[in-house]
């Protein structure tokens, strides 16, 4: 008979595993980690991680983290490095080097040929007592007591500290570079991250005419000036261009049915006063969560007190930002 198994209570208790270790992780938080930092802020090279099976795994990530987060860094394969690839470390790199163990045959041929390069070296490592961590000049202590999985076998807890400990790397540094989400929209030109960091109002509706009707237009202008438009809606404003309020498809809706005749109505008549309004200059993203947060799918846009322009829900969402 096939065995059964709680697969949920399986996933709950690995879980449990690796949220120990994370916790547990905040003790050896240490004046070498602090000197790990200082050491990077001070470099005028790169920072290089290297590492192997699982650990050159999540050295890619580290590597990819930093990066985005304005630490120039590169990934090293520590069998490649022993065949060529040391070549490409300058001499002002810093080297971390990633393993559980830290007496891997790899690490062990590797080390010494990086300290004879003159590089400072940081292990992290959760062997303590090992060939790299007795080597390195400042160790960053991923340490695990064991793997989630029941044969401690498997890099699971291991892989889950260095990624902690990597990104709490990342984090240190970028706090200490003064790091602002502008700087950080630098390196995400693309996608719906890099959008919401520096997509603004005046992208959004710069290639449309505004739509909008003076103050005394009756119904036949108003109508037609939504339709050409296409924004299922139009500001109306006076004659010095000022905002004076917006009139929707929905506003046209509820006009019509409470007037029985609607020939003598005027834009002042029909229109929503003191509409929602934003800047040109604002971020798409804030646009979005103002129009979500008031029910509205249009916002007219204001500079210097005169109405340039209008924002449509459709735009932001074309853009896939949100």
């Amino acid at each position: 008979m096939k065995p059964t198994y709680n697969i949920k209570q399986i996933a709950i208790n690995t879980i449990a595993e690796e949220e120990k270790t994370i916790s547990q992780l905040k003790e050896h938080i240490d004046g070498d980690f602090v000197n790990t930092v200082e050491l990077i802020l001070e470099s005028k090279g790169r920072v290089v991680l290297t590492g192997i099976g699982k650990s050159a795994n999540i050295a890619n990530k580290i590597v990819a983290t930093l990066n985005s987060t304005g630490t120039p860094a590169l990934f090293m394969h520590a069998a490649d490095a022993i065949h060529g690839d040391l070549g490409m470390i300058r001499p002002d790199d810093i080297i971390i080097c990633l393993s559980k163990s830290g007496s891997t045959p790899e690490i062990k041929v590797l080390v010494p040929l990086i300290k004879n390069m003159g590089n400072k070296l940081i292990a992290m490592v959760s062997g303590l007592d090992s060939f790299l961590a007795k080597e390195a000049d400042f160790v960053l202590k991923a340490v695990v007591e064991k793997e989630a999985d029941p044969n401690n076998l498997a890099p699971t807890n291991s892989t889950t500290a260095q990624l902690v400990i990597g990104d709490a790397l990342a984090v240190s540094l970028l706090e200490c570079r003064q790091f602002t989400s502008q700087d950080f929209a630098k390196y995400h030109p693309g996608g719906a991250l890099g959008k919401k960091l520096y997509l603004r109002v005046s992208d959004l509706y710069k290639n449309d005419l505004p739509p909008k009707v003076l103050e005394n237009e009756h119904i036949r202008p108003i109508i037609l000036e939504i339709s050409s438009k296409r924004m299922g809606a139009t500001a109306v404003v006076n004659q010095k261009n000022e905002l004076l309020g917006i009139i929707t498809d929905g506003d046209l809706r509820r006009m019509l049915e409470q007037n029985e005749d609607v020939s003598q109505l005027l834009a002042h008549n029909i229109m929503s006063p003191m509409p929602k309004t934003i800047s040109p200059d604002s971020l798409a993203i804030k646009a979005f969560q103002l129009m979500e947060a008031n029910n509205i799918t249009q916002l007219a846009v204001v500079q210097n007190k005169k109405y340039v322009g209008m924002v449509h829900l459709h735009d932001i969402l074309k853009e896939g930002i949100v």
